[in-house]
């Protein structure tokens, strides 16, 4: 008997034929022969399952092989996309948290602008501006509301709107009544009663300006007499804005009883206004002089608004290791990002690495690249630009190299950068900065195309000449 089989085991048939042959030494009959028949049979079944699988391995194995080549390039890649959906997410909520900084500061500056413009136009006689600036200051409701509320009844009893003026009067003793322009609020309600009965007109200046007038003449004369006359009517019920022009003369005088009384006004707890102007006027006299002054006033205040003045003073005076210790010590940040900044527009750029080596918080070395940019440093944004290891912090350098109009070195960084992320913030800071030829080359070289149609888009935005000329090119092909 022979034993075949279709699947082409080659080693079960021929271990089947082998087994016959051994039973074809007993009779066909003899039960001998049976049993050697059966277990042949019975082996070559068993071996016919394992036979099979390995035959099956090795006809499905190529295509397995590429199948498990594709699920892992397709994890690969759901992983790398995943990775890249984080930094994304990251990058944004960086932006979202620069950007909610920008707009706090925008909102700081706005206020200090109206604030500014609103006692520029008091000083030119402009009352109804005065009185726009100051009401729309109130609407911000920022920390100057309760002066923007004073000069807006200031100005309002110039106007003649005695009502008015007393109504915001009233608001000001309602809302707030531990400020410190409730005094003057007061002093100056004595005012709007005493003439409630008169026209109050714009283009009378009163006696005060006359007897302002004769104090300067007077202290150009004789100082030792008009000093101490000022020092009297600092101390009166007289306006603010009286006030302040009182502290302007004494300050011209640079004697050192006049600096006395001004060091008295930024220590106390007068007008903030005042006191701010005092420790202003206080860095008009000789550096030895005001230095130690002003530290002293520094440390001693609690008054954020004294404090930034004394940062202020320190600008004018040229103090940059005062700049340095409040810029390293204070605890107040807003006052740090002040010191800060005043130490870019000094120009102290060796006070400004030795903060930026020292400092751990990110935005602070945001802050302080940002005053090497007020200080014109353009080498040191270089450096950061190139060598940061903070992908944040170079990209504030790439900015700021952009409005420095460091054209030839931004080319340079966008031909050797990898990151993504960077190359945009080169196109985004030629954009910025109106480099219409630089975003032209980089069009016309690139050769990622999400990159080149950014760059395309940047310059349909410009107008320039260069934009349009190559915009024209790529309409003609």
């Amino acid at each position: 008997m022979i034993v075949s089989h279709s699947f082409g085991s080659g080693s079960v048939a021929t271990l089947g034929c082998a087994s016959l042959k051994n039973a074809e030494a007993y009779p066909r009959s003899s039960a001998l022969f049976k049993r050697a028949l059966v277990a042949s049979l019975s082996l070559g079944l068993l071996l016919l399952p394992s036979s099979l699988s390995a035959r099956s391995a090795r006809v499905q194995s190529p295509e397995a092989s590429a199948q498990s080549a594709d699920e892992k390039r397709d994890a690969d890649e759901a992983r790398q996309e995943k990775e890249q959906e984080r930094l994304e997410r990251e990058q944004e909520k960086r932006d979202r948290e620069e950007e909610a900084r920008d707009r706090g500061q925008e909102k700081l500056d706005r206020q200090q602008e109206l604030y500014d413009n609103g006692r520029e136009a008091l000083d030119d006689d402009h009352y109804e501006k005065a009185l726009q600036e100051f009401a729309e200051l109130i609407k911000l409701n920022g920390p100057q509301t309760d002066a923007a509320m004073y000069w807006k009844a200031y100005t309002e009893n110039r106007l003649g709107k005695k009502a008015a003026a007393l109504a915001t009067i009233a608001d000001i003793k309602a809302k707030y009544a531990q400020s410190r322009w409730k005094k003057d609020a007061e002093a100056l309600e004595i005012e709007v009663r005493q003439s409630s009965n008169q026209q109050v007109k714009p283009e009378e200046h009163g006696d005060a300006e006359l007897y302002n007038l004769a104090l300067q003449g007077l202290m150009n004369s004789s100082p030792e007499r008009a000093i101490p006359l000022i020092g009297k009517k600092l101390n009166s019920s007289t306006s603010v804005k009286d006030k302040s022009k009182l502290l302007f003369i004494l300050a011209q005088s640079g004697r050192p009883e006049a600096m006395e009384i001004l060091a008295n006004i930024a220590r106390g707890q007068s007008n903030p206004e005042l006191q701010s102007k005092a420790v202003e006027y206080l860095s008009m006299f000789g550096e030895e002089k005001s230095h130690k002054l002003l530290n002293d006033i520094y440390s001693s205040s609690s008054d954020e608004s004294v404090r930034r003045a004394v940062i202020r003073s320190y600008l004018l005076n040229g103090d940059r290791a005062s700049l340095l210790s409040a810029a390293k010590g204070e605890k107040n940040e807003s006052l740090r990002r002040e010191a800060i900044r005043t130490l870019g527009l000094t120009g102290g750029t060796t006070e400004l690495e030795q903060l930026f080596q020292s400092e751990s918080s990110l935005d602070l070395k945001r802050e302080i690249l940002q005053a090497f940019f007020l200080a014109g440093d353009s080498k040191r944004m270089e450096q950061a630009a190139l060598n940061e290891k903070n992908v944040d912090l170079r990209r504030s350098a790439i900015r700021n190299l952009g409005l420095m109009g460091q054209s030839d070195l931004l080319q340079s960084i966008y031909a050797k950068e990898t990151d993504r992320g960077l190359k945009e913030e080169v196109l985004n800071s030629y954009f910025i900065s109106g480099n219409a030829k630089a975003l032209v080359v980089i069009a016309k070289s690139e050769k990622d195309p999400s990159l080149k149609k950014e760059a395309v888009q940047k310059l349909s935005l410009m107008g320039s000449k260069e934009g349009n000329d190559y915009l024209m090119e790529i309409l003609e092909k």
